[in-house]
């Protein structure tokens, strides 16, 4: 576990997943970290440096991982298990599969971050109504909660990464 500590916290503020809990608490929990994760890699270094793309040939830049990450949060917990009928964030990429959003538009981090809060907050809501045994529905095939849960989080796994490694090119800044 990155950083040290202190009553079920990092010393950076994010909850420490439960070492000792249900499956779907310590889903959850490492989803939570994780999301908390992106957060405080994402934040700090002001809308100009959120925009750069340190890592040619990449493209990727902080302010696309938040703005990446609504339209994940969307497609899996609302669009596919809670079958909502709404659009996608952005355009997906049909070559790729991706859900979109890394290409900028004339949005700031702010908001970018309050549309991933709020997509966050919705699919914490499509979570609990499916439950531990929630099943969605992805082109016609089911799709278990856990399926998605873990899912989820190798996205932010992954992509924390890769923001690590922008933040670290940016400003020297490494781990949360």
């Amino acid at each position: 576990m990155p950083g040290a500590t202190i009553g079920g916290m990092t010393t950076d503020g994010r909850a420490v997943p439960p070492m000792q809990a249900g499956e779907q608490a310590t889903l959850d929990g490492w989803l939570d970290f994780y999301r908390a994760t992106l957060v405080g890699k994402c934040t700090g270094p002001g809308d100009d440096l959120v925009r750069a793309a340190p890592l040619p040939p990449s493209s990727l830049t902080l302010l696309g991982l938040v703005r990446h990450l609504a339209a994940v949060e969307r497609n899996w917990f609302r669009i596919v298990l809670a079958g909502e009928e709404v659009p996608p964030l952005f355009h997906p990429d049909p070559e790729t599969g991706h859900d979109g959003g890394f290409e900028l538009d004339g949005a700031g981090l702010a908001e970018a971050l309050a549309l991933w809060e709020d997509e966050v907050r919705r699919a914490r809501a499509a979570r609990a109504a499916a439950g531990p045994d929630g099943v969605g529905s992805l082109a016609g095939r089911p799709v278990s909660v856990r399926w998605i849960v873990v899912h989820m989080i190798g996205e932010y796994a992954r992509h924390c990464g890769h923001a690590d490694l922008i933040r670290e090119q940016l400003d020297g800044r490494a781990g949360v």
